[in-house]
């Protein structure tokens, strides 16, 4: 998917080959918009392939209605977003500049023509994702927030939207830009918004609703069937998704969140095998959920499983938060784990308002010219310190432990404790947090010194690791700290069964897994082997009791 060393520019400009094109001639039809014809608008429907024959097809600014930059499509070139491999909808609209010819193609159709011509799809997916990649590096798009640095729910919805590679614009409450914004859409420019193209300002908007929008929460039919359910989008849920589609199994991905899981959080992971200068955690799984998605593998999200049942006929059924319900043949656990909070009073008031799980771009945003603070003595927190110290005048990293040798990798702790923008506190942990609507300066207790408060603008919590697993109670068997229970440890047969024929396990929410991005790929990839036997081991039995 990644052509190293080539321009985004270039990359979006990648021709298809004359084999290419006679096979999309073959199965589409030629259809000519007349100049000035709205060819696609932020919203619809991504239901097909436009290849240009002629003329010239301008991207547009959904809110001034002019040519956004110099985006435009010409001969031998094809519009589409990267949406399209998942069925989801515009986020730009599109207009013919002049008579502009071109072959569209049906989505069902193109996406059998990939499969079969994988050269073809390689090119296609290349460009979308540099489109993509352009778009979330220039943060513009159709979905504008409007208030983000003033109400927590849009700051959420921002998180939202950055954790899960959907372009946005943010634009201060009273600036120019959101004057511009909110005058096009007729709506008072003095408070909160979130609005997606000029037709759509949503009221009293959530992450739900956004990915209702933008076509990400896209219900599968009321008990639709799939091969394998995979419960969880952080690096083992979507390695398990991109070999399951790549095997040919008929599976779908389930997130509650974000695609990336914890992992998504991540700023810079260095220790990730072919990736020598480093790459998020976020980029890195969103790589994974193109191939997936490549491969035919589905995904739901935000949808959390709240309810999973084994039925008499061998099926599993699983309940969404929503109560739309899914069978499966097999699931795959990948439910991962998430931070705790800290027993601190007043901890949950600044929850999205000084207090963040995540230190990525958009948090970083919140933290120029100030203090911050990180409380772990993991991985994840030495990177969430590194990573914030370009923005922030200072962090201040505290660790209740007395060296960071056992949790942390060397290579980490040994820039920390060199890097003079960055304060190590051992021993150490936060009693009060102050502030009144937002996180202005938190008092911490090191052991050996005297308490001191330190004036900060937001403080990232990346300690303790509580395992998703409430919706497995009494069905699957959990250790003392309620970790899913696999192979010898209960007779599973395998690695990654667990006590429940048909259920397996895999990353970190796994009992004894090691808790690292790559064995949490590898595990989801390896997986599928298994969760393929039982599938095939299933049908024998049934076949034999017929």
């Amino acid at each position: 998917m990644e052509t190293i060393g080539r321009d985004l520019d270039e990359m979006q400009r990648i021709p298809l080959s004359a084999d290419h094109v006679e096979a999309v001639r073959a199965a589409g039809v030629s259809i000519t918009y007349p100049a000035g014809k709205n060819i696609v608008q932020p919203g619809d429907p991504v239901d097909r392939f436009v290849y240009v024959e002629d003329g010239e097809i301008e991207v547009v600014d959904a809110f001034t209605g002019r040519r956004y930059g110099s985006s435009t499509l010409g001969p031998t070139q094809f519009m589409a977003e990267i949406s399209f491999l998942s069925g989801g909808v515009w986020t730009m609209p599109m207009r013919a500049v002049r008579d502009t010819q071109v072959v569209e193609v049906p989505r069902p159709a193109m996406l059998r023509l990939m499969a079969n011509m994988p050269e073809m799809s390689d090119i296609i997916i290349t460009v979308l994702s540099a489109r993509r990649r352009r778009q979330l590096d220039n943060r513009h798009g159709s979905l504008v927030l409007i208030g983000e640095e003033a109400d927590r729910d849009i700051r959420s919805i921002a998180e939202f939207a950055s954790r899960n590679r959907l372009p946005f614009a943010s634009h201060a409450i009273g600036s120019t830009e959101a004057q511009r914004v909110t005058d096009s859409c007729g709506i008072a420019m003095d408070r909160p918004a979130v609005i997606f193209g000029r037709d759509h300002v949503i009221a009293q908007p959530t992450p739900h609703k956004v990915a209702e929008l933008l076509g990400l929460n896209r219900d599968v039919a009321q008990c639709e069937v799939f091969d394998v359910l995979i419960v969880g989008g952080g690096p083992a849920g979507v390695a398990a998704g991109v070999y399951a589609g790549a095997e040919g199994l008929n599976a779908l991905v389930v997130e509650d969140i974000a695609i990336g899981g914890q992992a998504g959080t991540s700023s810079r992971i260095e220790n990730y095998m072919g990736f020598p200068t480093g790459i998020s955690g976020a980029d890195l799984v969103w790589r994974g959920e193109v191939q997936a998605m490549k491969f035919g593998t589905r995904f739901v999200m935000p949808r959390r499983v709240d309810r999973l049942e084994k039925l008499d006929s061998g099926q599993f059924c699983a309940t969404f938060d929503n109560g739309h319900q899914v069978r499966a043949g097999a699931v795959v656990v990948a439910t991962g784990v998430q931070y705790r909070r800290l027993p601190i009073p007043r901890f949950t008031d600044f929850e999205g308002a000084g207090i963040y799980y995540a230190a990525t771009d958009n948090e970083a945003r919140y933290c120029h010219g100030a203090q911050a603070i990180v409380v772990g003595g993991g991985n994840s927190a030495g990177q969430a310190a590194m990573y914030l110290s370009r923005s922030a005048d200072h962090v201040h990293l505290l660790v209740r432990g007395t060296s960071l040798a056992t949790s942390m990798s060397h290579y980490l702790s040994s820039r920390l404790e060199a890097d003079p923008s960055i304060s190590i506190y051992y021993g150490a942990q936060v009693l009060e947090l102050h502030g009144s609507q937002t996180l202005d300066a938190v008092t911490i207790q090191q052991k050996g010194a005297e308490n001191r408060t330190l004036a900060v603008c937001a403080m990232f919590v990346m300690v303790g690791a509580a395992p998703n697993t409430d919706w497995l109670t009494g069905l699957v068997a959990l250790d003392d700290k309620r970790f899913v229970m696999t192979g010898d440890a209960v007779d599973g047969g395998s690695p990654y069964a667990t006590s429940c024929r048909g259920i397996f396990a895999v990353g970190d929410v796994r009992s004894g897994s090691i808790k690292r991005v790559a064995s949490s790929v590898g595990e989801g990839s390896v997986v599928i082997s298994k969760v393929w036997e039982f599938l095939n081991s299933e049908v024998s039995r049934r076949n034999g009791e017929r």
